[in-house]
């Protein structure tokens, strides 16, 4: 994994998971051995830190373009770092409008960093799961 992928996951998790919960996924996700427990878990993650999960109501955007356009207008560039249970895409800098169309709707629990700590995504399997991670 290269530096700056190491930087999405690791910021990510500093920056939107549960204090409690940060030292244990940070382990999950750097052990290849161990990552599948993770991305496993994804589909019913409790973990966000809700004070920077922000529900995504569905008058500023419900479908997987204008998310993706969201999170271009919150500062996101062309491209995402994905943590998915979806293993095609697990652990891959990706396009964001094409890892948004395939992710959504897809009941398959997702994390997209966009700016390291700062926007990302998270998509679960629930219906209504979709929050902006955000952080000034």
């Amino acid at each position: 994994m290269t530096d700056s992928c190491q930087t999405h996951e690791l910021e990510l998790i500093r920056s939107f998971i549960q204090k409690d919960r940060r030292e244990r996924c940070a382990y999950l996700l750097s052990t290849p051995k161990h990552r599948k427990k993770f991305t496993d878990a994804l589909a019913h993650f409790k973990w966000l830190d809700e004070r920077f999960a922000h529900s995504i109501p569905a008058n500023i955007a419900h479908t997987a373009i204008e998310i993706a356009d969201l999170l271009r207008k919150k500062g996101a560039g062309p491209k995402a770092w994905v943590i998915s249970e979806i293993s095609s895409i697990d652990g891959q800098e990706l396009p964001l409008d094409e890892v948004m169309e395939e992710i959504w709707g897809s009941q398959m629990g997702t994390f997209l960093s966009c700016i390291p700590g700062k926007l990302g995504y998270f998509e679960g399997e629930e219906m209504y799961s979709q929050r902006l991670l955000e952080r000034p």
